[in-house]
């Protein structure tokens, strides 16, 4: 397996200080452009925004409270959407897009030394509307991207979420063959 794979996963202690820059931000967003989708769709869209811009505050102001606790440190905060429909009518399988485009970023950004963390707990609604939003599009998720930062810096409680095992289940308990149930790797 590649080391980008196992080497992923979604810290929340952000530099304050850190930057990402312009031509950063931009390849990350290409490793998004290059995911696949239904039918060559595409329908992944953004809505992006550096600290300390009008955009990163009003992403900022969607998030729930538990993320606001440690969000406010990420060098750039955005939002993923899917736009539902194109000139061929509606678009099947565009949450499935948008999971391979984020994961596409996360990867990324692993491998340019950068950390990501993709947040499902911000107001979708308000979303919509501060961004003006076209019916057609829907804002499924956010994501916070910066560099890695100190974890003293984060409440006691994510302190403690930072620091244990990273565990997943086996394939022997989500791969089967034959019958569901009736592992493949035993």
């Amino acid at each position: 397996m590649n080391e980008l794979i196992s080497q992923r996963w979604s810290p929340r202690a952000f530099s304050a200080e850190a930057t990402v820059s312009d031509d950063e931000l931009r390849t990350l967003l290409q490793a998004a452009r290059w995911a696949p989708s239904h039918g060559n769709s595409q329908p992944a869209r953004f809505v992006v925004g550096h600290r300390g811009t009008p955009t990163f505050d009003a992403i900022f102001e969607t998030l729930r409270p538990g993320n606001k606790t440690w969000a406010f440190r990420a060098s750039v905060l955005l939002i993923g959407c899917v736009i539902t429909a194109d000139s061929r009518g509606d678009l099947p399988n565009v949450e499935f897009a948008l999971g391979l485009a984020m994961e596409n970023i996360a990867l990324q950004a692993v491998d340019m030394g950068l950390i990501a963390h993709m947040m499902g707990g911000f107001d979708k609604t308000a979303a919509h509307k501060t961004f003006a939003m076209p019916d057609d599009v829907r804002p499924l998720v956010a994501m916070a991207l910066g560099r890695p930062g100190r974890l003293e810096d984060l409440p006691e409680d994510l302190q403690t979420r930072e620091q244990r095992e990273r565990r997943r289940h086996p394939l022997s308990e989500t791969v089967f063959t034959g019958t569901w149930g009736q592992s493949l790797f035993g």
